[in-house]
């Protein structure tokens, strides 16, 4: 009976002695008693998801408590990839799924359902955050420009990537929507002398922002703002504004009023770079094998992906000018197993600081989705199911006269030499 619950992939000849072992309902073991990964399932329920490829019931199961596993993330993660059914990233729903995840999209996308989501996600625990992310806690994918890099090194390469991309100024009016911890906010404004204007709608990162901004006296230049990108006013526009890891959570439904609202907060000629993951296939917002569920439940509700040209699309329709895209999905690969080792190395500080209000089980819950999110996700990256993408644009001033090249319309030179020099 067991072995008809097993994955057709899982023969005695293949997979199953090499790479997994299993322990069954009733306590009967399958497999070799030294594989780097060991399953042990309190349900049958549990056994025919897993010969269905349903990886996303089954990371969910985990989470809850019903399913255990033994193992590296490295190595779990290596088996979870053979058993999906197929490309995950090919998942291609329906047009009557595609009519109710555009109605779903609109509604899961409101003022205050966007803050609650926002809240869910990133005022879990700043010091959970800090135990596996680098000095800085920048959230979002590095750039390894040389392979011995440390993580806080490619983080801080990746800050001044995108300053270098934007071509800050002294002085110029700098715009970071979704400032995170602060990170790009203050290298810009040290570095390179701006202006600098940061949103968040996480209560723990305002609060952090704005102890770091008078503790580096950087007040008369630097602010940080608890709103929403549609509430910024629109009266003095900004000569540069940066997106970082912040246009995933806006929704398919607002994507265009999106970018519509940044042309109209960029000044004629300004710079924008949008800097965020994308979708692997062409038609799918998520993953499927239940993959995009188990996000959605534990780690980023009401986040959508699309795919860059759709982005580019949606650009292009708000009246700017695609300049550049650079395609950083390996970067965010060796990002993500970075922020997993590092975990990893520190789960039981992560179970105390996630523990610290009493409640030990919905300590451990997180504890175990987000192990799950950091290696699936790098996984994801790896395998080239999920992407990320650097768009930098411009808004065209319609002024053919330019001191780079006629017809530039921008401050941009039209070539990438001024990246790297």
């Amino acid at each position: 009976m067991a072995r008809s619950f097993l994955p057709a992939s899982f023969s005695r000849r293949t997979l199953l002695p090499a790479d997994i072992a299993l322990q069954l309902p009733q306590g009967q073991r399958l497999g070799a008693p030294d594989a780097p990964v060991r399953l042990a399932f309190s349900s049958w329920s549990s056994m025919a998801r897993l010969k269905a490829g349903q990886i996303g019931a089954l990371a969910e199961e985990y989470v809850e408590g019903k399913l255990q596993f033994e193992g590296a993330m490295r190595d779990v993660m290596r088996v979870m990839a053979k058993l999906l059914p197929g490309n995950p990233a090919q998942h291609s729903p329906g047009w009557c799924a595609s009519l109710l995840q555009k109605t779903r999209s609109l509604a899961a996308h409101t003022l205050a359902k966007d803050a609650a989501q926002i809240a869910f996600h990133y005022d879990v625990s700043d010091a959970f955050y800090a135990l596996w992310l680098d000095p800085r806690q920048v959230y979002s994918c590095a750039y390894y420009r040389d392979a011995g890099m440390t993580l806080a090194q490619a983080q801080q390469a990746k800050l001044d990537h995108i300053c270098r991309k934007l071509m800050l100024q002294p002085g110029e009016r700098f715009l970071d929507i979704g400032a995170g911890w602060g990170a790009l906010l203050l290298w810009a404004a040290e570095h390179y002398g701006v202006d600098a204007t940061g949103i968040t709608l996480s209560k723990n990162q305002h609060a952090h922002v704005q102890q770091l901004i008078a503790d580096k006296g950087l007040g008369q230049r630097v602010r940080v703002e608890l709103c929403d990108y549609r509430d910024l006013p629109l009266q003095q526009p900004f000569d540069k504004i940066s997106s970082v890891g912040m246009f995933e959570h806006v929704g398919q439904a607002n994507m265009a009023a999106y970018f519509s609202r940044i042309a109209c907060l960029l000044a004629p000629g300004g710079l924008v770079l949008n800097h965020g993951i994308t979708a692997g296939g062409l038609q799918n917002r998520q993953l499927g094998a239940g993959m995009g569920d188990f996000i959605e439940k534990y780690i980023f509700p009401g986040g959508e992906l699309l795919h860059v040209s759709a982005v580019l699309a949606y650009l292009a329709g708000a009246g700017l000018e695609v300049l550049d895209t650079e395609n950083l999905r390996p970067h965010y690969a060796r990002t993500l197993w970075d922020w997993s080792d590092a975990l990893e190395s520190r789960l039981d500080e992560a179970r105390q600081v996630l523990a610290r209000d009493g409640d030990a089980a919905r300590a451990a819950k997180i504890l175990r989705a987000y192990r799950l999110y950091l290696a699936g996700s790098a996984m994801s990256f790896e395998q080239g199911w999920i992407s990320l993408h650097q768009v930098l644009a411009s808004r065209p001033t319609g002024e053919l006269a330019s001191p780079a090249l006629r017809g530039a319309q921008s401050s941009y030179p039209f070539c990438r030499d001024y990246m790297y020099r």
